[in-house]
């Protein structure tokens, strides 16, 4: 048996399905987008270790370790990885996470998949141009959306609205 077959199988799948956020069709990719392929070797070269773990391992940064849970701003959060603009200072709220969490994303900018890597499933969330790991989207935001878009600060980088 597939160690995922037996991970569905040992939550119960049906019940555990929902308790993942649905993720509304303006939230799909827009694949007019040019994706960027780079190799492993390039992507060490570009990023730090510390983005690498996080936008290529698919790892996660400590709580309240970003710079960017106290951006008061206007501007944009951009990919750490490609420089796509994922996120606008409108979109962000203060969660008390310890990471910047945004109540929804830009228009087509991310793609979504679940993954059960803590058992449970949960929303996954990435950049659509590198496929960057950027964090998970939980249904316990503010309206309008009631969603929270937890990012790791670190794969994201603050343009200042005066830089756009």
């Amino acid at each position: 048996m597939k160690r995922r077959t037996f991970l569905q199988a040992l939550v119960g799948l049906p019940a555990a399905i929902s308790f993942v956020p649905s993720v509304e069709a303006s939230h799909k990719p827009d694949h007019r987008i040019t994706p960027l392929k780079l190799s492993e070797k390039e992507w060490k070269a570009r990023l730090s270790d510390q983005q690498f773990y996080v936008l290529r391992d698919e790892g996660t940064e400590r709580a309240f370790s970003s710079h960017l849970n106290d951006e008061k701003r206007e501007g944009e959060y951009r990919c750490a990885g490609c420089d796509l603009a994922l996120f606008t200072s409108d979109l962000k709220f203060d969660s008390g996470t310890g990471w910047p969490s945004f109540y929804t994303v830009i228009k087509g900018h991310i793609d979504t998949s679940t993954d059960f890597k803590l058992i449970y499933p949960r929303t996954e969330y990435h950049c659509v141009r590198c496929g960057g790991h950027q964090g998970h989207v939980f249904n316990d935001g503010p309206q309008p959306t009631g969603e929270r878009w937890c990012n790791n600060g670190v794969a994201l980088r603050f343009v200042p609205k005066e830089q756009i």
